[in-house]
């Protein structure tokens, strides 16, 4: 049975407001009652703000962005106008975040709607995986205009978690309930695969020579789709239960990994099937999200430390920036060059790091 897809007509308000109060958030991602709907939007209200985004600091700065009260950002994809998209997981919606003024844009996404990733397709739109709705999300950046295509019917509640395209075009995607699949954007047509020992899969991502990678988190395995077959082969890693949780692969097509139960990033090589693993710092580290930059620096944000990490391969050591809210709790990060955006989901407010 083919996918079901819909538009939905666009509803977005803009607003400056003051920076809002911290919730709870823990590594189930149960959602609160939020506070803002998308047919809700608070009164905007002034709020100080740079007139322009600093240029890169000598050394890395972290700075941090104030979003809606209720918002419970999760993912972030820097945006081709320069702006920053996040999930507004708490709220439902897709927001919008120009870093030169703080001005916040919000879509709502639809009844029911819990977005979880985003990312930036080739098209230049944001694309989203939305656990709420069971459905990828397609918002035009021009117009706002929203386009829904839901899993098949015998596919409920898969949990969607992230997403990623190959280099053919394709949405390749995971759900935490036991699934990975991909869509074709064209066509609206969707597959979906059972995966390797059931429940768990979590980050994905996509290799410069077009491989699919995904992580499972309650699997603790890392799994390439195969383009031919498309049957996820499980790759396993030296640690027992580390908990992979997202994937990120470098220049070279190294893919690392973020090992949540075990505090530790990992790194695995295609060319000769060998991973190595190092502890992250401090006393009780958990290793959340993992992102490689343009100079193959390695970030990851640490739920036990209330920090993110960057990573050296070459010389092995890590810097650490301590975030500003207590707890963060980043659970993704993205960039673009000389930036690396996260969203402290517990804070309610967006993080760069310029470097």
């Amino acid at each position: 049975m083919g996918p079901v897809f819909r538009t939905l007509p666009s509803l977005f308000a803009t607003l400056l407001f003051v920076a809002s109060v911290s919730c709870s958030s823990d590594d189930s991602e149960t959602l609160p009652t939020p506070t803002a709907t998308g047919t809700d939007v608070p009164t905007s209200q002034p709020i100080t703000q740079p007139t322009a985004t600093p240029a890169p600091p000598a050394e890395p700065e972290l700075s941090v962005y104030p979003i809606p009260s209720g918002s419970r950002p999760h993912d972030v994809a820097p945006a081709a106008d320069g702006g920053v998209w996040y999930t507004a997981q708490g709220s439902g919606e897709l927001g919008w975040l120009d870093p030169d003024t703080g001005e916040v844009r919000r879509i709502p996404l639809g009844t029911g709607s819990a977005p979880h990733g985003v990312i930036v397709g080739p098209d230049g739109a944001p694309w989203i995986t939305d656990g709420g709705l069971n459905a990828i999300v397609r918002v035009a950046p021009d117009s706002l205009e929203v386009t829904v295509f839901e899993l098949p019917s015998d596919r409920p509640n898969v949990n969607l978690n992230t997403a990623s395209f190959d280099n053919d075009g394709l949405l390749w995607f995971t759900g935490q309930n036991g699934v990975y699949g991909r869509l074709d954007p064209a066509t609206g047509d969707m597959d979906v695969f059972d995966a390797p020992g059931g429940p768990g899969p979590y980050g994905i991502t996509t290799t410069p020579d077009g491989d699919v990678y995904y992580a499972s988190l309650a699997g603790s395995y890392i799994a390439r789709i195969d383009p031919l077959t498309n049957e996820a082969g499980v790759i396993e890693l030296p640690t027992v239960n580390q908990g992979a949780r997202r994937v990120w692969p470098d220049s070279i097509g190294r893919v690392w990994i973020s090992e949540w139960n075990a505090g530790q990033v990992a790194v695995y090589d295609p060319s000769t099937g060998d991973v190595r693993e190092w502890r992250l710092p401090g006393t009780a580290p958990q290793a959340y999200a993992v992102y490689v930059d343009e100079g193959d620096k390695v970030w990851l944000t640490d739920f036990g430390g209330n920090a993110i990490h960057r990573f050296d391969p070459e010389t092995e050591a890590f810097d650490t920036f301590p975030l500003a809210g207590s707890p963060g709790n980043v659970r993704q990060l993205l960039g673009r060059p000389g930036e690396v955006w996260g969203a402290e989901s517990a804070a309610d407010q967006l993080v760069v790091i310029r470097y």
